[in-house]
C-alpha cells in the first residue's frame, strides 16, 4: 500500500513537471506568433504608411506580398534553428527564435512612414519581416518538438495540441490588442500611428520570453541522446528519411493552405468581399478563434485514444468537399452571425489537421534529426502554399476571378487527403518511444 501511494506521488510530481514544460513552451510560442500576426491584423491600417498612395486592394496587396516574403524565410529558418536545436538543445533555439521576433517587431514599431522617408520604409518592413520569418520557422520546428517530447506518454496528442492553441492564441491577441486599439483610438489616429502599439506591445512581450525561456528544462529526449553523433541535425543524416520528409509535406499542403485561409485572409475576405465593417469583423475572427482554441486540446486527447488517422481524414474529406460552397455562401453573407458560424464551421473542419499534426511530424523522425526533420519539409510548404494564399486570393480577386481560389483551397486539400489515406499511423510505431 505504501509503495502504490509512493508510486502515486512519485507520478503526480512527474506529471506536474509535464504541465510546468508545456506551460513555460507554450507562452512564449503564444508571444512569438502574437508578433507575427499582428502584421496581418494591424496591415489594413499600416499599408498606406510604408507604400504609395493608390487604392484599397493594391496597398493590401502589396502588404500580403511583403507577408508571402517573410514566408520565404522560414525554410531557412526551420533549417538553421532546426539544426541548432538538434545539436544544442530546444532551449538553447526557443531563446535564440524569440530573439529575433523582439527584433523585428521593433524594427516595424519604430519605422518611419512612406512619407518620410521614401522607399527606405518598405525596405525596412521586408528587413523586419524577414527576421520575423527566420524566427517563426525555427519556432514551429523546435516548439512542436520541444512539446511532444516532453509529455508523457498516452497523451502527446493531448500536450502538442498546445502549439496551436498557443499559436492562435497569439492571433487572438493580436486581435485583442485590435479590438481595444479600435475603441479607443480614431480610425485617423489607428492610421497614423495607433498601429505601432500593436508592434511595441510585441516587442515588449518577446524581449520578456527571452529571459523566460533561459530558465526552461531542457527535453529529457535531448539529454539522453547526448550529443555524440556529429551527423546530428545536419542535411546528411535528413536525407536518409526522404519518404519521412515527402510525408511531412504531403501533411501539411492542404492544412496549411486551409488554416491561412480561414484565419489570416478571412478577414480581409469578409471586409472587401461580404461587405462587413472592419470591426465587426474583428469580433467575428475573435469569437470564432477563441472557440478554435477550445477545441484543440479536445481533439489533440481524441487522437490519443482513437489514431492519429480518422482526424486527418475527416479533415482532409470535409475539407475537400466542402470549402467551396462554404465561401460562396460566406461571399455573399452580410449578418455578423451567418459570418461567425461559416467562418467557425471551416476552423471545426482544420482542427482535424491543427490539432495534430505537430505530433504527427515528430512522431515520423529520431531525436537527432526530429527539430529539423520536423521543420525544413515543414517549412518549404508553408513558404509555397501557406505564405502565398492570402496574395493568390487577392491576386484572383484583383483579376475578377476571386472563385478560383475557393477550388485551389479544396484541391490542395486534396492532394493532402490522398496523403492520409496512404499512410501509417504514427501513434501506433512513434519514434518518440524509441530509446536510444
Amino acid at each position: 500500500m505504501a509503495v502504490e501511494v509512493g508510486q502515486g506521488r512519485v507520478e503526480g510530481a512527474s506529471e506536474r513537471r509535464v504541465v510546468a514544460n508545456v506551460l513555460r513552451g507554450s507562452i512564449g510560442n503564444l508571444i512569438e506568433w502574437y508578433d507575427w500576426y499582428a502584421y496581418t491584423a494591424f496591415s489594413i491600417y499600416f499599408a498606406a504608411a510604408f507604400f504609395p498612395k493608390g487604392d484599397q486592394t493594391a496597398q493590401l496587396l502589396n502588404t500580403a506580398a511583403v507577408f508571402a516574403v517573410g514566408f520565404l524565410m522560414r525554410p531557412l529558418g526551420g533549417w538553421l534553428l532546426g539544426r541548432y536545436a538538434d545539436r544544442h538543445g530546444r532551449r538553447a533555439a526557443l531563446t535564440l527564435s524569440v530573439t529575433l521576433m523582439a527584433l523585428g517587431s521593433l524594427m516595424i514599431a519604430l519605422t518611419p512612414s512612406f512619407a518620410t522617408i521614401g522607399v527606405a520604409a518598405p525596405i525596412l518592413l521586408v528587413t523586419a519581416r524577414l527576421l520575423q520569418g527566420l524566427s517563426v520557422g525555427g519556432e514551429y520546428s523546435t516548439s512542436a518538438t520541444y512539446l511532444s517530447e516532453v509529455a508523457s506518454t498516452g497523451k502527446r496528442g493531448f500536450y502538442s495540441s498546445f502549439q496551436y492553441v498557443t499559436l492562435t492564441a497569439g492571433q487572438l491577441l493580436a486581435l485583442g490588442v485590435q479590438i481595444v486599439l479600435q475603441q479607443v483610438l480614431t480610425r485617423e489616429e489607428m492610421l497614423s500611428w495607433g498601429w505601432r502599439i500593436a508592434f511595441v506591445i510585441g516587442a515588449t512581450g518577446a524581449i520578456v520570453v527571452m529571459f523566460l525561456r533561459r530558465g526552461m528544462d531542457e527535453s529529457e529526449s535531448f539529454q539522453r541522446e547526448g550529443k555524440s553523433s556529429e551527423s546530428r541535425g545536419s542535411l546528411r543524416a535528413l536525407a536518409q528519411y526522404p519518404r519521412e520528409c515527402l510525408l511531412v509535406v504531403g501533411l501539411t499542403l492542404g492544412g496549411t493552405v486551409a488554416f491561412y485561409t480561414y484565419t489570416t485572409y478571412l478577414q480581409k475576405f469578409m471586409i472587401n468581399t461580404s461587405g462587413i465593417d472592419a470591426a465587426t469583423v474583428s469580433w467575428i475572427n475573435f469569437l470564432a478563434l477563441l472557440v478554435f482554441v477550445v477545441i484543440q486540446p479536445l481533439a489533440g486527447g481524441l487522437s490519443d485514444r482513437i489514431g492519429r488517422r480518422p482526424l486527418l481524414l475527416a479533415f482532409g474529406v470535409l475539407g475537400a468537399v466542402g470549402t467551396v460552397p462554404l465561401l460562396t455562401t460566406l461571399a455573399s453573407t452580410t449578418g455578423a452571425v451567418q459570418a461567425f458560424l461559416l467562418m467557425l464551421c471551416g476552423l471545426v473542419v482544420v482542427t482535424g489537421y491543427t490539432s495534430i499534426n505537430a505530433i504527427v511530424k515528430a512522431e515520423l523522425f529520431p531525436t537527432r534529426i526530429r527539430a529539423l526533420g520536423v521543420g525544413l519539409p515543414y517549412a518549404l510548404t508553408v513558404a509555397i502554399f501557406g505564405g502565398t494564399a492570402e496574395y493568390v486570393a487577392l491576386g484572383l480577386k484583383s483579376a475578377g476571378h476571386e472563385s478560383w481560389f475557393y477550388w485551389y483551397v479544396s484541391g490542395c486539400v486534396l492532394i493532402s487527403l490522398i496523403v492520409y489515406g496512404s499512410m501509417r499511423e504514427t501513434s501506433k510505431e512513434s519514434a518518440l518511444e524509441e530509446k536510444p
